[in-house]
């Protein structure tokens, strides 16, 4: 009986052990395995002015925060077979784009490029537009949709490049209306770089 036992036991151990193990395996598989491409970043979007007063300069910043272990090319990558982080605005009528400004990169190396570095964006980046809005844009609320082109890599493998759909909402108003500056913590901080 007392052998019985003691076989039992040591069954269930073996099982208690290769149940953690197949836990862990299965743990170190999945954070192993890359994310897709659109779900290693995050976006979100804001403008300077509320409302944007035609004949009025103003700009949409899109904050991209970039999931842990993951970095994306500067718009600025070194080598020309990098894939630069871009920003496309499809603007409605009246509204022209003055200039797209993207802050450098990092020079960072990695495992699979110790000699040479990469210059990346890594954990978060504002990417910016300035824009105005002219004596013809539409009054009232308007949509610019905005294409975010980019290539998430991690230490060991790169994603496929991917082009990720974000809106700026704005509301313009005729040119003598007030304009709010909203949103300083983000545009403050970015025309300080």
């Amino acid at each position: 009986m007392k052998t019985q036992v003691r076989f039992v036991a040591a069954l269930c151990a073996l099982g208690v052990t290769c149940a953690f193990v197949g836990r862990l395996a299965a743990r170190a598989q999945e954070t192993a395995m890359p994310q897709s491409a659109a779900s290693v970043v995050k976006t979100n979007v804001y403008t300077s002015l509320d409302p944007v007063p035609r004949g009025k300069e103003f700009q949409v910043a899109v904050v991209v925060n970039i999931a842990s272990g993951y970095h994306m090319n500067s718009h600025k990558p070194l080598d020309t077979y990098l894939i630069p982080t871009t920003l496309t605005p499809q603007l409605p009528a009246g509204i022209t784009l003055v200039d797209t400004i993207y802050p450098a990169g990092k020079n960072l190396t990695f495992p699979f490029s110790p000699d040479k570095p990469l210059n990346v964006y890594t954990q978060s980046v504002t990417l910016r537009l300035k824009l105005t809005a002219g004596d013809a844009a539409a009054l009232g609320d308007a949509t610019i949709p905005i294409t975010l082109r980019y290539q998430a890599c991690n230490n060991s493998a790169c994603l496929p490049p991917v082009k990720v759909p974000v809106n700026a909402a704005i509301k313009v108003a005729a040119s003598d209306a007030k304009a709010k500056p909203v949103h300083p913590e983000i545009f403050a901080a970015s025309s300080a770089k």
